[in-house]
């Protein structure tokens, strides 16, 4: 049987708000009369809450994943330009749901529109469906709501989710040619020491040479890609992937590894830079929407994407909560300081290649023992150490950055200083990206001119000696 929702005026002239069951709506309207009730308004009362969700679920497509940046970003959009035109944001929200091709995006819009459909907002609406719409998303339009303008906030949310997704494809664009041409390069030293140097270690064997150290480190090289290369190869980076992963589980090795990136040649720098426009960028959307600081602090800090970062943020909520500002707790904090998984990262760093070496076979009786292998994984693992202990109270927040939020502070303009600092470190990321794809090149071509050399080298030298013994 039907639920109906009604609104009618008793005998005294005072509104009344009930609900009804009742087979039909002539019934229910009969019923509501013999009650003593003048009926203005009766409709099916919709399904809200858990049936809702349920009956919206069946309905639903499969999807895999999440929703695309990009897709989340021109569906704010469109849904900005809906609301400046004042259509309902019922109705805005089908028509952008139809839009949609299949996935966690439609399905997620048609939740939303059941939720708004039973009662709720859209803020609340869009909180259950976490997997597509993240917690900055969701407050900033609660914060829209709550101030009566909504579509500019739509609009801001938008351009925020645009500048974000434009750096974050500047950097993943840069990284996709050396990558490539890296890959290129093993693969082609990999079939020369699967299928070249074979042939010169059988012909080495036979004149019974006395190869010298660079071509009895090249020939165990090919011994080992040759006999153990098949799986070695995919299994180092898998392994090492999955030590990662495994890491980061936990709270004091994702602060280690973290720490770790960031102080890496070149790009730490790129990572710290994009982080950082990110944080304030996400920072100064949410105060010039409304978000109270500390709320917007802690959704700064969730998605730093970076345990340093939210460490920092935590430290400045904290201070915040004291009665601080943001700009004395960001500038004291800014040293990131000495973490023992770190340290024991750069030393795995320097000690790799010689540990690596010890696995080749033969390498070690070549060497006269594993001494001297051990003794250079030592210093290099001693080496990357100090140069993590020289680099490890190197800041991660500028001056310039504490000054400007100090100012903004002062003055009442903070949002604007954010957005500001958010654009410098843009430009210095754009910078620090151009500047790397023009220095990977000749790096990889020394690359690939050393590892070419060693190999000619390698194995031409044996090949002078046999020519002088046959002269």
């Amino acid at each position: 049987m039907p639920t109906y929702q009604f609104e009618a005026m008793d005998a005294t002239g005072s509104e009344i708000k009930d609900v009804i069951d009742a087979p039909s709506e002539e019934e229910a309207q009969a019923t509501i009369r013999q009650m003593g009730y003048f009926v203005t308004k009766i409709a099916v009362k919709k399904a809200t809450g858990e049936k809702a969700r349920q009956g919206g679920k069946k309905r639903r497509g499969f999807a895999i994943g999440g929703a695309k940046t990009k897709h989340i970003s021109l569906f704010t959009k469109q849904l900005s330009i809906l609301q400046d035109a004042g259509l309902p944001i019922l109705r805005s929200l089908r028509i952008l749901e139809n839009q949609q091709k299949p996935g966690r995006l439609k399905n997620a819009l048609g939740d939303v529109c059941d939720e708004i459909e039973g009662g709720a907002t859209l803020s609340e609406g869009m909180s259950k469906c976490p997997r597509v719409f993240s917690r900055l998303y969701i407050n900033m339009i609660k914060a829209g709501e709550a101030g009566g303008a909504l579509e500019v906030i739509l609009r801001r949310l938008s351009e925020f989710l645009e500048r974000s997704e434009s750096l974050k494809r500047k950097v993943k664009g840069a990284m996709i040619y050396p990558i490539v041409v890296i890959m290129v390069a093993c693969g082609i030293l990999c079939f020369i020491m699967w299928k070249i140097v074979p042939v010169f270690d059988k012909m080495f064997q036979e004149f019974n040479l006395k190869l010298p150290a660079p071509t009895i480190l090249l020939i165990n090289m090919s011994r080992w890609v040759l006999h153990h290369g098949w799986y070695m190869i995919p299994l180092v980076p898998t392994c090492l992937w999955l030590f990662i992963k495994i890491l980061r589980k936990f709270k004091h090795g994702r602060m280690g590894w973290d720490m770790y990136t960031l102080k890496w040649p070149i790009m730490g720098m790129l990572i710290e830079k994009n982080t950082m426009a990110r944080t304030t960028r996400t920072l100064g959307t949410l105060v010039s929407s409304g978000v109270p600081i500390i709320e917007g602090l802690n959704i700064t800090r969730e998605t730093a994407g970076n345990a340093l970062f939210e460490r920092l943020y935590a430290k400045v909520t904290d201070a915040i909560r004291e009665g601080e500002t943001i700009a004395k707790p960001m500038g004291a904090n800014a040293k990131p300081g000495f973490h023992p998984v770190t340290a024991f990262l750069w030393f795995m760093t320097g000690a790799f290649w010689p540990l690596m070496i010890m696995t080749m076979p033969g390498m070690i009786k070549a060497l006269g023992g594993a001494q001297p292998l051990i003794g250079s994984a030592v210093g290099c693992g001693a080496a990357g150490l100090a140069f993590y202990l020289l680099k490890m109270n190197a800041r991660v927040v500028d001056d310039l950055v504490v000054n400007m939020i100090d100012v903004g502070e002062e003055t009442g303009e903070l949002d604007t200083m954010l957005y500001k600092v958010a654009d410098i470190f843009d430009e210095e990321v754009t910078t620090l990206t151009d500047g790397l794809m023009k220095l990977i090149e000749p790096l990889l071509i020394c690359f690939l001119g050393g590892a070419v050399g060693f190999i000619v080298i390698s194995l031409f030298l044996p090949l002078i000696s046999l020519i002088q013994g046959l002269s």
